[in-house]
């Protein structure tokens, strides 16, 4: 895991020369799919199977972002709430945060009833850990609105495990139940049961990774037997619904856990492939699939398809550290869970490669001018797409140094498109050219007539890096001990914009064959890449020469 932070937070546009920026050595497992409709996947797919223009015409397409400022968020603070004991209407994640952070349509009743919380100017700054919990559970007049709900339930893991969190969002349930006695009970539990289930359903719905603990299902079946059983028959069907939906998003989960192990176990290094078949009758990019725009479209679907699997808790278990006020030394480790991050990582790391292996594969040089102007043609519509995850990866392929010196090949490149998608990824000011253009990708998401422009893929190593360096720039706790809840207000926002984008239903149609491709196509690894490198343009110095007769002796048994 340590390996797998640094890696993933060193992310800056690589220079010629330089490897992927993203690297995972970890097993890949995945995650839960958010979405409840069914629907055919790319891997459940896999499963059952073994001309050049100039620059003025460049700028086209260039500006499609820029025309918005590149914007800083700041830090949320939530107003105290008015009362209102109507339930709430569960709103999408792209309406939870206003523009300046929290969302201040909230659900409580006037007067707050629970101590341990710190409010300033009417805006909720800390409270101790215990008044934040009896924050969240419903009463008989009082909801707490779901942008509360979503914000603790993905801080809270920072101290205290999700069943110790779902035991004591259990035991005051239950208390609440017993507030009233005699002929009123049943009146009281006809106000309350409904919000306890929209509770629950909202955990089970955004965080549904939290029970595949057998804590966690064991907590929530018998609160949910509580509240179908007995007189109150009303609630059966909808408790029914929802964990008929949370029974589905775990077995959609462990099916594409299953493909990705099976793709995982049926890979080969190229050049394996190479010695046991020529050449001649091997396959590349380009003769499956010749279009470069069909290319960055399937390449989309992929990167929703995986996007979809990364639970929202995983940005906060990816840099857990141990709650100072917490004795128990085991469960920090047991919080790191982060499987969809680097099976994401992993599928970056192959783009990269599967783009660096079809460039330095041909024999010839004017077959890998032509491959890299393909690749340069996919970035360029992947950016259009918004697709900013792939347009990366492809551009950290055709940097990595067995592609980038092989300088008889560029001098052939018409390299203007590519020039400019460099500058739209420069690392300079912090990717300010980057996060304008995502800046306006996200605008038009909002405001998207088709669902095509609804696609935004940001950056995924840098949106981690954006959200370490919040974590990691404020403190948990206050000194008085107190949680420092503006700062997870922050988090939730960031977090929320990502569930937003990747609930979006990826509007191209599947290619079958060329996503199998994709996905299980042998790749070189970097020494066979830096072999066919030298085998294509000659060692250029001593070091080279040196290098070269040692990966032929020790790749091909060749002297």
């Amino acid at each position: 895991m340590a390996k797998f932070l640094a890696a993933l937070l060193g992310c800056t546009l690589p220079s010629k020369g330089a490897s992927p920026m993203l690297e995972s050595k970890s097993h890949s497992q995945v995650g839960l799919k958010s979405s409840t409709k069914p629907k055919g996947t790319i891997f459940s797919t896999l499963a059952g199977e073994k001309p050049s223009s100039d620059y003025k015409k460049e700028q086209r397409w260039k500006p499609v972002y820029c025309s918005l400022a590149a914007t800083c968020l700041t830090g949320p603070l939530i107003e105290k709430p008015g009362g209102k004991e109507s339930m709430p209407q569960t709103p999408p994640f792209s309406a939870m945060f206003d523009s300046s952070g929290y969302n201040r349509n909230l659900y409580q009743s006037a007067e707050d009833s629970c101590g341990g919380l710190c409010y300033h100017d009417n805006n909720l700054l800390s409270g101790s850990l215990e008044a934040l919990i009896q924050h969240l559970v419903p009463n008989v007049d009082y909801y707490p609105d779901r942008t509360y709900i979503f914000t603790f339930l993905l801080s809270s893991r920072l101290f205290m495990h999700p069943y110790e969190l779902m035991a004591k969002v259990c035991h005051l349930c239950v208390e609440h139940q017993r507030l009233s006695e005699g002929d009123s009970e049943k009146n009281q539990m006809r106000k309350i049961a409904p919000k306890i289930l929209q509770l629950l359903t909202e955990w089970t719905e955004t965080f549904p990774y939290d029970f595949r603990d057998e804590r966690m299902m064991r907590n929530l079946k018998d609160l949910a037997h509580r509240m179908a059983s007995g007189e109150e028959q009303t609630y059966r069907k909808n408790v029914q619904q929802m964990m008929q939906c949370l029974i589905r998003k775990l077995a959609a989960l462990s099916q594409y856990e299953e493909v990705l192990a099976k793709l995982s176990s049926t890979a080969t290094d190229r050049l394996t492939v190479l010695k046991t078949k020529p050449q001649s009758i091997q396959r590349d990019i380009m003769t499956v699939c010749s279009d470069p725009y069909t290319l960055a479209q399937q390449l989309t679907h992929i990167e929703l398809e995986r996007l979809n699997y990364i639970g929202p808790e995983e940005f906060v278990q990816a840099f857990v550290q141990k709650d100072p006020l917490d004795n128990d030394k085991t469960c920090y480790s047991e919080r790191k869970k982060t499987r969809n991050l680097e099976a994401y990582v992993e599928w970056f790391n192959r783009l990269s490669y599967l783009v660096a292996t079809e460039i330095c594969m041909p024999v010839k040089k004017k077959h890998r001018a032509r491959m890299i102007e393909y690749f340069i043609d996919v970035a360029r519509e992947c950016f259009n797409i918004g697709n900013f995850n792939s347009l990366m990866a492809i551009i950290s392929g055709m940097n990595m140094s067995p592609v980038s010196r092989l300088k008889k090949t560029w001098a052939k490149v018409k390299t203007a498109k590519f020039d400019i998608l460099e500058h739209q990824m420069d690392p300079s000011s912090n990717f300010y050219n980057y996060r304008t253009a995502l800046r306006g990708a996200a605008q038009r998401s909002l405001t998207a007539h088709s669902s095509r422009e609804k696609i935004v893929i940001p950056f995924f190593s840098l949106l981690i890096k954006d959200i370490y360096f919040l974590n990691e720039g404020c403190a948990n706790r206050l000194p008085n001990g107190h949680v420092n809840f503006e700062k997870f207000w922050e988090l939730a926002k960031q977090v929320s914009e990502f569930m937003t984008w990747k609930q979006v239903e990826c509007p191209f149609e599947r290619d079958r064959k060329v996503l199998q491709y994709l996905l299980s196509v042998p790749v070189f690894s970097e020494d066979a890449l830096y072999l066919a490198s030298y085998e294509s343009e000659g060692p250029e110095n001593n070091i080279e020469k040196d290098r070269w007769k040692s990966l032929r002796s020790s790749l091909l048994g060749r002297v």
